[in-house]
């Protein structure tokens, strides 16, 4: 048998956030099955730096990236089209989540996580989508959290001094599945779509700032296949979206968390 075909072979993709953790994994991956990557990343030194490594193997840029900023999106792209010539795929994987802070429920803070988490995504989106809609082609995959579909109870609190907690990631990860129909309706007449992954528990580095390890078996017990994820799971599913298996699937979200959440 002669070897498999790459399945994102002359494709190019925009990563954001995939200076580290799961967005370095699509980053290795895609390249693996073919497509030229840029990183857009806001931590410049990470970003270098995984893009050096990943250069040894394929064609791979980095730019800095606020995917809050609008003018900051815009370049990312405009660069991306500029390195290589065109753009076909956008995994919308920046977040605030490492230093995510579930402490601060005032509503600046919340503002400042619905910009980024949510906000952010469509601003990548509308920055990336001229050139899908131009050519007719296109991938975007939006990246939610199973925290989406979690109800989380509050501590015992004080009745006489009761303060409404905002769990703005939470919010802002549920907003990303309603972005993902809106988005995947408007775009797919024009053969561009949308779709969502929805990470269980990954082992990252940002994971490990939320979710002290000696906790993490916990979540794992919550899941029916008893395990948590590490970064090399997402990467199949962003795969499948992204290549012609996908070409019908369009405004759908995948769980991928070895059976916590199973939504219908």
């Amino acid at each position: 048998m002669g070897a498999q075909a790459m399945r994102l072979a002359d494709r190019v993709a925009i990563i954001t956030g995939g200076g580290s953790g799961i967005g370095t994994a699509y980053a290795r991956r895609f390249q693996s099955e073919g497509a030229r990557v840029m990183i857009a990343d806001i931590g410049e030194e990470q970003g270098q730096h995984a893009a050096k490594e990943l250069a040894r193997d394929g064609d791979v840029a980095f730019i800095r990236t606020d995917i809050a900023d609008p003018a900051s999106a815009q370049a990312a792209v405009d660069a991306t089209v500029e390195r290589f010539g065109r753009v076909d795929i956008l995994v919308n994987n920046a977040a605030i989540y490492g230093d995510y802070n579930g402490a601060d429920n005032s509503l600046e803070y919340l503002k400042q996580v619905f910009d980024v988490n949510l906000h952010g995504q469509w601003v990548m989106a509308k920055a990336v989508a001229p050139h899908l809609v131009r050519q007719r082609w296109g991938r975007v995959i939006n990246v939610a959290s199973i925290a989406a579909y979690l109800h989380q109870l509050s501590a015992a609190a004080d009745p006489d001094d009761f303060q409404l907690s905002s769990y703005a990631y939470m919010q802002s990860k549920w907003g990303v599945l309603g972005l993902t129909r809106h988005m995947a309706g408007q775009l797919g007449q024009f053969n561009v779509t949308v779709n969502c992954i929805a990470p269980g528990l990954v082992n990252t580095e940002a994971t490990e700032k939320q979710v002290p390890g000696d906790f993490q078996p916990m979540f794992a017990t919550m899941s029916a296949m008893r395990r948590n994820t590490e970064p090399e799971h997402m990467v199949g599913p962003a795969v499948f979206f992204a290549s012609s298996d996908a070409d019908l699937v369009n405004g759908q979200v995948l769980v991928v968390d070895g059976g916590n959440v199973m939504p219908v």
